[in-house]
């Protein structure tokens, strides 16, 4: 891979992380904790598919993502379940701590 296309795929990988973030910013801390985690843990090296999830699930109003994330719902997209069950071993994590 040449310089200047390595230094402009991470510029785009930085603009979306920022872009991202501002959406993680939630109604409730909790969720905050969570989708935060989830970009600055996992989102870098998640396949496109996953990103693309996660994304969507940003677009979710809090009641809704909160209901996933506790286990009262599942999503019924199964890379969205996937990225659901990563954020809420975000929670066990932070019980162990």
């Amino acid at each position: 891979m040449d310089e200047g296309r390595f230094f402009a795929e991470n510029r785009t990988m930085d603009e979306q992380m920022g872009k991202l973030r501002w959406r993680c910013r939630r109604g409730m801390k909790e969720l905050d904790l969570l989708t935060l985690g989830y970009l600055e843990r996992h989102y870098p090296t998640a396949p496109a598919e996953e990103q693309q999830a996660f994304a969507a699930l940003l677009e979710l109003q809090d009641p809704l993502l909160m209901s996933y994330m506790v286990g009262r719902e599942t999503p019924a997209d199964a890379t969205a379940a996937r990225v659901v069950g990563v954020m809420r071993t975000l929670l066990n994590d932070a019980d162990d701590a």
